[in-house]
């Protein structure tokens, strides 16, 4: 879980299997370095055979404190002899609908993450059919959005599944001569442990473990499949593995698109600069393909270890203040292509700018991986109003005025697609197209989208506005 803790750093848990028992820990922030005096203690905290963990990134709920640590996975829920426990990463667009239906079977149920939905509906669904299998199945009907679970029953049976559009990731493999067997959001969480990655979890399937290995069940046919398409640009790690191609591979090739589309621009750079550390791989392609030098002038301070993309607007000031320190006398007076994933609210990249401005940078022309983000993401990424996007109401003329650059360049769709190795109609690009794979979530974003055009105040998460799910339901 630590070689995935820049998937979330809000909190953490851990939760292990003994004897038809749940052993649960939880905490906020990043997970904490065990020390090896310490080791004893937690296996006596944490026994079994079993278990399953969480890092989280809160695209659901509230977000003080106590809420956090209420909302931290895995989660549990039982009723009737019946328990399960699971560990989830996504989002859940059609929320109000399943917790009045949920509210039905457990009427005191408090909903403090859509973790919570998915255990006490997969928890009711078990119950009536006293069958694991045909439980997920009801859930992946019922339920709309990104969801990716890992599981645990009161009888000890480990399982995984996908939404129907396999929109997050989650792979699975083996270790020690084929004994251990695990799911993890990333390839990096089996690699660092000296796993052998066996296969991507299939949209609409699941995947039971047991002594034996992993049994593969389609249980949903004929959605497709909607991967997120930012996972390449930032998400996640560079070392990671798609289908057959590292994430970094991928973005290397984003920067050697970014030159020959944009070759006017290159010829009046004089060295490239890249945002550390999601922005150092494309810089490299940039490099490759147009011959200018990448100077390394600008550096990831290694302790600041949040993401300043998934922190709360009154932090990512500071954060990126003290993240990224730039060399000033290697830029003064240089004409500077900055390498940047994405541009979501232009907070991060406006200081940088400034910052290179007071440096005496000569011209400032960003090159931005992700094409230009025109509307909210209701899967698993926290940007889930139109008006926190500056892309949804600005040109990339506009944007960079607004940001201080002299060009904003975004790659193309149609070579994004194509670096990934994947087709367009396996990725999900609903924040760049406006298209979005579930239905629900296009109808909350077209009234929305309606609404924010006619001036409206968006109070919150679209996904999480009562009256816009009553009128459109």
């Amino acid at each position: 879980m630590r070689a995935q803790n820049h998937r979330g750093h809000q909190s953490h848990g851990f939760l292990t299997y003994d004897n038809s028992e749940f052993y649960i820990y939880r905490n906020l922030d990043l997970i904490p370095k065990i020390k090896s005096n310490a080791i004893q203690e937690w296996f006596g905290r944490l026994p079994g055979h079993a278990g399953i963990a969480n890092v989280r990134y809160t695209t659901s709920g509230k977000m003080d404190d106590k809420s956090l640590i209420m909302g931290t996975q895995p989660v549990t829920a039982s009723k009737n002899g019946f328990k399960l426990a699971i560990s989830f990463n996504g989002n859940v667009v059609n929320t109000f609908q399943l917790k009045k239906e949920i509210r039905k079977e457990f009427p005191r149920f408090s909903y403090q993450c859509d973790a919570d939905l998915i255990c006490h509906k997969l928890l009711m669904e078990f119950i009536k059919s006293k069958d694991l299998t045909l439980a997920v199945k009801k859930c992946m009907e019922d339920v709309e959005g990104a969801f990716s679970v890992v599981g645990i029953t009161k009888e000890g049976d480990f399982f995984a599944f996908k939404d129907p559009y396999s929109i997050r990731p989650l792979c699975a493999g083996h270790g020690q001569g084929e004994k251990i067997f695990a799911f993890s959001s990333e390839t990096v969480g089996l690699d660092i442990n000296g796993f052998e990655r066996d296969f991507e979890v299939e949209a609409g399937e699941i995947v039971l473990v047991s002594e034996n290995g992993f049994e593969r069940k389609k249980l949903i046919d004929g959605k497709g499949k909607a991967f997120c398409a930012f996972e390449f640009a930032y998400f996640a790690r560079p070392d990671s593995r798609f289908d057959e191609k590292y994430v970094y591979e991928i973005r290397e090739e984003f920067g050697r698109n970014l030159v020959r589309e944009n070759q006017d621009v290159v010829k009046e750079a004089d060295i490239i600069l890249s945002l550390p550390e999601t922005g150092d791989d494309s810089a490299m392609g940039v490099h490759e393909e147009s011959g200018l030098k990448w100077e390394r002038a600008s550096r990831r301070h290694r302790y600041v270890t949040e993401r300043a993309f998934i922190l709360l607007s009154k932090e990512r000031y500071a954060t990126i203040d003290k993240k990224i320190n730039i060399l000033a006398p290697k830029v003064k007076d240089k004409r500077v292509i900055i390498t940047e994933d994405s541009v979501v609210r232009g907070d991060t990249t406006k200081v940088v700018i400034k910052k290179l401005r007071k440096m005496g940078v000569k011209k400032v022309h960003l090159f931005v991986t992700f094409p230009r983000i025109i509307g909210p993401c209701f899967y698993g990424i926290d940007m889930a109003t139109y008006r926190q996007l500056i892309g949804s109401k600005h040109t990339p003329k506009e944007i960079a005025k607004i940001i201080g650059a002299d060009n904003v360049c975004y790659q193309s769709i149609e070579n994004f697609v194509k670096a990934t190795g994947f087709r367009r109609e396996q990725l999900c690009l609903a924040c760049v197209t406006g298209e979005y794979p579930t239905p629900l979530a296009q109808k909350i974003a077209d009234e929305m989208r309606k609404r924010f055009l006619e001036g409206y105040e968006e109070t919150g998460r679209l996904y999480e506005i009562e009256e816009v799910f009553q009128k459109i339901k």
